[in-house]
């Protein structure tokens, strides 16, 4: 008998340890830079980062999934004026740690992980947990903590559910931290309409006021609520609308109240292999009474992007501040070999960088310059 149960136990463990194998999958992405900016202090930087990724899946999508995923963020930096003075820098965090249980029609994911949604592509009002810079060859942006729930209906309308907690510093559009005590909440239902689609999203949240210069001295946190409405349709040419009103209950001067609009169209042209082209105007404004505009920021931007062939392609990008009269360009040739990508860009900034909400550190493209990167997945 001890015998018989030792054998079942070997082959239990052999089971396991080959549906774990069966099932598991180790990937990354490993990436260097130089760049060069004669308007520095430091004229010269480079960096390296690499972002290793466990996934383990158990299940189909076409029945029942569940899927995990672990990775974490490795970069350094390094900063120098040559033969005079240097600098470095460096992190070790995580940058995605969750786990998903999903079905044809429902999904729920649970832990540190990526949530962004909305029709707009460059500068967002909906950019409400994420950092996502159109600019940036990594997209990268850190994730938040917290339980998503989304269930998609056959006429492919779409329902989503989110609790959030221990995310304290402030996210996108955000003023002032987030209650450590409190979680977050709020949900967005997205629905079809003819020759598109529109979605409505909410988001509550206890803020930390306190350190904000405001009109009055607040002691506690001060509920905040914001509400978003987005539409994209396909009528020959793209067109989109993002729009979001956040407001806090109780007055903390212009802060008290913040509105965002912005409005969007793209179309590719038949020149070559086809050159796609973005338009974006954005509205951005705070004030101590809702729906007023005063002082507001005012952006457009201008995205060009043109394939030369399957492994080379040329992008610029053009942001208008229209109050500060700046103008920021940036321009990416990226070529693709078997796992590597070679990014070479050129950038034309103010040296007073105002952008708002960029994931970059954006000291580094104010004025004009040139990054070389090389990007490794694996």
């Amino acid at each position: 008998m001890i015998s018989f149960r030792y054998i079942l136990l070997a082959f239990c463990i052999i089971l396991v340890q080959n549906l774990i194998a069966q099932n598991l999958e180790f990937k990354g992405q490993a990436s260097a830079w130089v760049n060069f900016n004669p308007n520095n202090d430091l004229k010269l930087w480079s960096g390296a980062r690499y972002l290793p990724q466990l996934n383990f899946k158990l299940g189909e999508p076409s029945k029942s999934l569940f899927d995990f995923e672990a990775s974490a963020n490795l970069n350094g930096t390094l900063g120098t004026l040559p033969f005079d003075k240097n600098y470095t820098d460096g992190s070790i965090k995580p940058y995605r740690l969750w786990a998903r249980y999903s079905t044809e029609q429902l999904e729920i994911r649970a832990g540190l992980q990526k949530i962004n949604f909305g029709s707009a592509s460059m500068i967002r009002p909906l950019m409400w947990f994420d950092q996502l810079d159109p600019r940036d060859p990594l997209q990268l942006t850190d994730g938040v903590w917290g339980v998503l729930g989304r269930y998609y209906f056959l006429n492919n309308a779409n329902l989503w559910m989110w609790v959030l907690y221990g995310n304290e510093n402030p996210k996108t559009w955000e003023i002032g931290n987030t209650s450590q005590r409190q979680p977050e909440f709020g949900g967005r239902f997205q629905m079809p309409v003819p020759k598109g689609e529109m979605g409505i999203s909410y988001h509550h949240r206890l803020s930390d006021t306190n350190n904000l210069d405001t009109l009055v001295t607040l002691n506690d946190m001060v509920p905040e609520n914001r509400i978003g409405l987005d539409g994209k349709w396909d009528v020959g040419v793209g067109l989109w609308f993002e729009a979001v009103w956040l407001n806090k209950s109780k007055n903390v001067g212009n802060f008290t109240n913040q509105t965002s609009m912005s409005i969007g169209t793209d179309y590719t042209f038949g020149i070559g292999n086809g050159l796609n082209v973005i338009y974006e105007q954005l509205l951005f404004a705070y004030d101590q009474k809702p729906f007023r505009i005063n002082d507001p920021f005012i952006f457009s931007t201008l995205s060009l992007n043109y394939p030369f062939s399957l492994n080379d392609n040329l992008s610029a990008m053009v942001y208008y501040d229209w109050i500060n009269k700046g103008v920021y360009n940036i321009v990416t040739w990226n070529h693709q070999f078997k796992n590597i990508t070679l990014y070479c860009m050129g950038f034309s900034n103010p040296k007073q960088y105002k952008i708002p909400l960029t994931a970059n550190d954006m000291n580094l493209f104010a004025g004009t310059g040139v990054q070389i990167m090389i990007v490794f997945n694996h």
